[in-house]
């Protein structure tokens, strides 16, 4: 028989003269037919040309595709490289691999879901995205929706308690009211570019974990008597080493010099660490430094960093599992202030 393609199921049951249920059983459901006419038929369809049903199609049919769309926060491309998102998404991958569910990633920079939300099962959403308009979107999907990092009211969610950690670890860095402090944030601003906030209207508060952050700062600083202003605060708009680098150097050679670096990321902080020792300071002699994240890195620095350990492949096993009991509470998980040699 000669090759053709764009064959359907129908067309090649037509010209084999057999049912369309002797195709798909052939194809699907072997028990249905003899081991030899089972043969028969999957011969004649690959010298067709004809590799076997739409799946997809098949799938949809059934009302699931086993495919989990994973909303991240931002740029593909940005997000496959940071060591958080990974150590999440490999504790995601963990359980659905394990309940025979296949993982789509999707940037949270698209300007809508409309492309995929037909084609998944639902969406697991870590951090919220950077283009907004994804979020009411999701609300009204008719999907699952489990949501890591933010809250989407009425829908699953799992957190840590951000205020309370960056409270707890700016208290320990902080010594004395006539500590000069600064903040190296991420993504406070709605800016591609370093700068300092200043007067700057910030990113949305209620879904933005940077925010619970500084917040927890400001707690303490308050305690501490410190007054903080918008001129010691830096918006990183990546947590990535370069960028950070270049934040790091500049708050370092301000006057009056800062003596506590409060980092947003333990990547910021590895890079302000190694600003500082270039620059000549001893740590934590000179200026104490502190991280949130608890990536593997901030055990190998020197010195080692103090940081939030937040245990971000559990994180991800914790929404996977909540998204397949289609569980709808909010879980809130713990962390550790894991100390080291930089504060």
């Amino acid at each position: 028989m000669k090759k053709s393609n764009g064959l359907t199921l129908k067309k090649v049951a037509d010209i084999l003269g057999v049912s369309n249920a002797t195709v798909s059983n052939a194809f699907n459901r072997p028990d249905q037919l003899s081991e030899k006419r089972r043969k028969e038929i999957l011969a004649a369809c690959h010298e067709l040309g004809y590799s076997g049903p739409n799946q997809a199609a098949r799938l949809l049919r059934k009302g699931s595709s086993n495919i989990v769309a994973l909303v991240l926060p931002d740029s593909l491309e940005y997000m496959v490289s940071d060591p958080v998102a990974n150590q999440f998404m490999r504790g995601v991958t963990s359980v659905l691999e394990k309940n025979n569910l296949n993982l789509l990633l999707y940037s949270g920079q698209s300007q809508s879901i409309q492309s995929v939300v037909d084609f998944v099962d639902g969406f697991i959403c870590y951090g919220a995205p950077r283009n907004p308009k994804l979020i009411p979107q999701l609300k009204t999907s008719g999907k699952k929706i489990v949501t890591v990092d933010f809250d989407i009211e009425g829908m699953a969610s799992v957190n840590i308690d951000n205020e309370q950690a960056a409270y707890q670890i700016a208290d320990q860095a902080i010594r004395l009211e006539q500590d000069n402090v600064a903040v190296l944030g991420l993504r406070l601003v709605d800016s591609e570019q370093i700068c300092r906030v200043y007067d700057k209207e910030l990113l949305d508060c209620n879904s933005s974990i940077s925010h619970r952050r500084l917040d927890g700062y400001s707690k303490a600083l308050s305690e501490k008597g410190i007054n903080l202003g918008g001129d010691r605060i830096w918006n990183i708009p990546e947590s990535n080493i370069k960028l950070a680098s270049l934040a790091a150097r500049e708050a370092l050679s301000c006057q009056p010099q800062p003596n506590v670096l409060l980092c947003m990321s333990d990547l910021i902080a590895l890079a302000a660490i190694r600003e500082a020792t270039v620059m000549g300071l001893k740590i934590p002699e000179d200026i104490r430094i502190v991280g949130f994240d608890g990536i593997e890195e901030s055990l190998r620095s020197t010195p080692k960093l103090t940081t939030i350990h937040q245990y971000s492949d559990l994180k991800g096993e914790t929404a996977a599992k909540l998204f397949i009991d289609n569980d709808n509470h909010n879980e809130v998980l713990s962390y550790e202030l894991q100390m080291g040699d930089s504060c």
